[in-house]
This record gives structure tokens, C-alpha cells and sequence, in this order.
């Protein structure tokens, strides 16, 4: 069972979840998701500590009235949460803004991240990527027209029907964001992460020099494959895995995303460190 703790960041209350005991892992959610979503892709075996900080607006967390969102603003919010768990060093990772937060944790507190987890990136290193377009549409129909009526416009977008033929769980992650019950107040969320960027370039991942996976797959127009493929050839020594798109079978998809991190996780000796003795 997860131990859950609070963080106060300004006005903002955050939530943590901590479980399991073993090898220290702080590993962050998606843009829109929460713990769930985490615990659906990290293993839950043996000998691995994984730690969740929801985000300002996700899950139990609280918005606070800080403006704009930015990564910048959630990385250090994860920081302040690993002081306040007593980590001086963890593998970071995290699942497309996690793993943008965690890329810009490794780039700017070498000292802190030991190893890297990059599952299903949604950025490299610039801001406003393309592959985020389809978030940054809903986000300003959603602000403009208010949650319904922005549904029905999007349901009958060019955008929508490409989705739907080409990457239909990405479709159904957008149609979500419209469903939620704070959706008018997440929209600001949606809009300020969509044209932000980790604040991290090339040359900074060109001189990390710690072990590094990086997880892609396909049938995924947000987290494009490309992506994880240019991460992967530009820092040293990461190991890239392409996993079953999620589209065509989640179960597949998240058997092997767990038995994927999971083997990172215990061939690292140097990850032994960071097991509390």
C-alpha cells in the first residue's frame, strides 16, 4: 500500500505517494494524469521504491494560483518533494511530461539523478512541439467555448478523424481531457504545458553520463517514436526499447513496459546506492 504524504509549494498542496521499499524512483505522470495512471506502468516488485509527486492540477493535487504552468515550475515542485523524502539521489523517470521533467531534473541537478527513465516522450528539446498541437487545440476550444460545446467542435475536426484512424488512444486521452470534472480550470494546465518546453538542448543530454532507457512505441502521433529515437542516439550510452503500441493491446503494452523498466532497474549495480542501508 502506497504512503502518501502532502507538500505545500506557495498555495499550491501537492500530493505525494510513496511505496515499496528498494532502489529509489521518482517517477512522474503524464500531462492529465495522475498516481493511477503511474501505477499502471511502474512494477510493483520487489526491491524498488517508487515515488509520485502529482503534479499542480493532477489527481489530489491542488492548482495553487501561481501563472503560467510551466515544467520548470513542476520539476522543481518534484526537487522540493525528494528533499522532503530524504533522497539525496534517485533514478528519475516519468511517462511524457514525466519524463520531459525528468530530463530537465537530470540536465539541471547531475548531483541528485542517478539513472533515467524515458517512457513514451512527448519532447526533445524545444518548446511547442508539434506532436502537441492536437492538446494546445483542445485547450484553447475548451477556454474559449467552455468543456461541452468545445467537445462537440473537436469530435468533428480534421484533427479528431486523424487521430481516430491513425492514433485512437491518443484520441481517447484528448476526448478525456473534455470529460473531467475541472476541465474548464485544467484547460489553463493544458495550454501552458503545451507550448512549454524542458528547458533542457542537445548539448546538455550530450554529456549526461548516467544509465539511461528510453521507451517508445508506435500507432502514437503524441509521443511520437521519432522522439524517443533521437533521446535515445543523443545521450550517451541509453538504451532504446520499443514496446507494443498501447493502441492495439494495453495489457501487451504495459506487461512489457513493466518487464522493461524492471530489467533496467536491477542490471545497474550502481543503483544499489540507492537503497537505504
Amino acid at each position: 500500500m502506497a504512503r502518501l504524504a502532502t507538500l505545500l509549494r506557495d498555495d499550491a498542496t501537492l500530493r505525494i505517494s510513496d511505496s515499496g521499499d528498494g532502489i529509489a524512483v521518482i517517477f512522474q505522470h503524464g500531462l492529465g494524469g495522475g498516481d493511477a495512471q503511474v501505477a499502471q506502468a511502474f512494477p510493483s516488485g520487489p526491491g524498488l521504491r517508487r515515488i509520485t509527486l502529482e503534479c499542480r492540477g493532477h489527481g489530489a493535487s491542488g492548482l495553487g494560483s501561481r501563472r503560467p504552468f510551466s515544467l520548470e515550475m513542476f520539476a522543481d515542485d518534484v526537487v522540493a518533494a525528494a528533499d522532503q523524502a530524504g533522497l539525496d539521489r534517485f533514478v528519475a523517470g516519468g511517462i511524457s511530461m514525466g519524463a520531459a521533467i525528468a530530463m530537465r531534473l537530470a540536465c539541471r541537478h547531475p548531483d541528485r539523478v542517478a539513472g533515467l527513465l524515458l517512457v513514451r516522450p512527448a519532447w526533445i528539446f524545444d518548446d511547442a512541439p508539434v506532436n502537441l498541437l492536437p492538446i494546445a487545440e483542445v485547450a484553447r476550444l475548451i477556454l474559449d467555448h467552455g468543456p461541452d460545446k468545445a467537445r462537440s467542435i473537436f469530435a468533428q475536426s480534421e484533427t479528431a478523424a486523424r487521430l481516430q484512424r491513425e492514433a485512437p488512444d491518443n484520441f481517447a486521452s484528448l476526448i478525456g481531457y473534455f470529460d473531467r470534472p475541472d476541465a474548464a480550470q485544467f484547460a489553463q494546465v493544458l495550454a501552458d504545458i503545451a507550448a512549454d518546453g524542458p528547458g533542457v538542448s542537445a548539448r546538455d543530454a550530450a554529456v549526461l553520463g548516467i544509465p539511461t532507457l528510453v521507451i517508445g512505441n508506435a500507432m502514437d502521433a503524441v509521443h511520437p517514436l521519432t522522439a524517443a529515437h533521437t533521446l535515445a542516439a543523443t545521450i550517451p550510452g541509453a538504451t532504446f526499447a520499443e514496446i507494443h503500441p498501447k493502441a492495439l493491446d494495453s495489457v501487451r503494452h504495459f506487461a512489457e513496459l513493466q518487464a522493461e523498466i524492471t530489467t533496467f532497474l536491477h542490471t545497474h549495480s550502481n543503483f544499489r546506492s540507492l537503497i537505504p542501508s
